[in-house]
């Protein structure tokens, strides 16, 4: 299955660029599915028809879905919420917060990318999904999710050892039922299919040939900004970016002096979009003249956006990874991060063993090294043309 997952800043009409995508993929043959995962879903909106937490037929070859992130909490993490609350009350803490112990920030996220796992390991019909994410900082924050959810398995897995014991053991001999304090074997086995339903998710996503990100902004500032940002995080993760649209562009046509000069304001900042971004291809979508809802506004901007390619193409291939043999017992480690150097975050490095931990700012990425690069010491770290250069040489070389 080819995975494209559609993000930008709040605003910007990413589910109007993810739709036409979709719409124009199906019309061309190939059996799509279109799912939004951002918890205030405009999907049904942009298609005009109503969706639900199942597939929808919209069109032919053409499927819809808004993710019910919070039925699936309560369909799949109940259990595990009241045995939470169980002991949170056993410890004096009572009512809803001990209801809310039980669920992590970001739990809605992480059943979003279970759903993205789901599709892309059962047999189904779809040739596409397209994936309407959340404005970009919840995209980039479920990124780090699998990964920081590992180390809460680890506490679930440990809380009878470091928890439960420890309070039952004075207790034993005075109170006769504590058997609700220990954890039933379906509380494990609900967290056991929690994790495996999203482990391996980033390796999926990083798989350049099967799925690749497609950004869309406005030519503004801010938008502009955050999309850096998100390139170069995305980038971390060795996940592919390979189109951006611009949305929204004033038509060139325009003589009316105000709209003129959002105009000339426009065209400087696509200017600088171009140079920035190069060599990811770059297309426009102009303002239209009515709302792009429904079926027949969306194949115009899917034209706009595609004109005679394939939707489902792969437009840019470039690993944001790369490790490089320089010399016998020198290799460097090479990671993308184009805008890096004017975000003004340092990154920090760890290597522990076999793992290389980089983080800038709130994110991180653990990349696992080979194994003739993991007995091998790092000795500096440097900023080449976008790339994050790190040298691993012989200890004393």
């Amino acid at each position: 299955m080819r995975n494209i997952i559609f993000t930008g800043k709040g605003g910007v009409g990413k589910t109007s660029v993810a739709a036409a995508t979709a719409l124009k993929a199906a019309d061309m043959g190939y059996k799509t599915l279109i799912m939004s995962t951002d918890p205030a879903h405009s999907l049904g909106d942009s298609l005009d028809v109503q969706l639900g937490p199942s597939p929808v037929k919209v069109a032919e070859n053409l499927w819809g879905q808004e993710v019910s992130v919070f039925g699936d909490l309560n369909l799949n993490w109940d259990v595990v919420r009241e045995h939470f609350a169980q002991l949170m009350e056993s410890r004096g803490v009572e009512g809803i917060y001990a209801e809310e112990m039980g669920v992590l920030p970001g739990m809605e996220e992480l059943f979003s990318l279970s759903y993205i796992k789901r599709y892309n390991e059962e047999e189904s019909d779809y040739d596409l999904l397209v994936v309407d994410c959340a404005p970009t900082g919840e995209t980039l924050r479920l990124l780090s999710l699998p990964e920081t959810f590992g180390w809460f398995i680890k506490l679930i897995r440990n809380v009878e050892k470091y928890m439960v014991k420890p309070m039952i053991r004075p207790l034993s001999k005075k109170v006769k039922k504590i058997d609700s304090m220990v954890a039933p074997e379906e509380v494990y086995e609900k967290v056991d299919n929690l994790f495996a339903s999203t482990e391996g998710i980033i390796e999926l996503l990083a798989d350049g040939s099967k799925s690749t990100v497609r950004l869309v902004m406005n030519p503004e500032k801010m938008v502009i900004k955050e999309s850096m940002r998100a390139l170069t995080y995305l980038n971390l993760y060795g996940i592919t970016v390979d189109s951006i649209t611009i949305n929204r562009v004033m038509p060139a046509h325009t003589e009316d002096p105000y709209f003129k000069k959002w105009r000339d304001i426009q065209q400087n900042y696509i200017k600088q979009i171009e140079g920035s971004f190069a060599p990811i291809p770059i297309g426009q979508v102009p303002l239209f003249d009515q709302e792009v809802v429904g079926l027949d506004m969306l194949r115009q901007v899917g034209e706009k956006v595609y004109a005679e390619k394939n939707p489902v193409d792969i437009f840019f291939k470039e690993d944001p990874i790369a490790i490089e043999k320089v010399n016998d017992g020198h290799y460097k480690v090479r990671v993308k991060l184009p805008f890096m150097e004017t975000m003004g975050q340092e990154p920090k490095i760890l290597k522990l063993g076999d793992d290389l931990t980089i983080r800038i700012g709130d994110y991180q990425k653990v990349v696992a090294l080979p194994i003739f690069i993991a007995g091998l010491e790092s000795s500096g770290a440097s900023f080449d043309n976008g790339w994050l250069s790190i040298d691993f040489t012989r200890d004393g070389e």
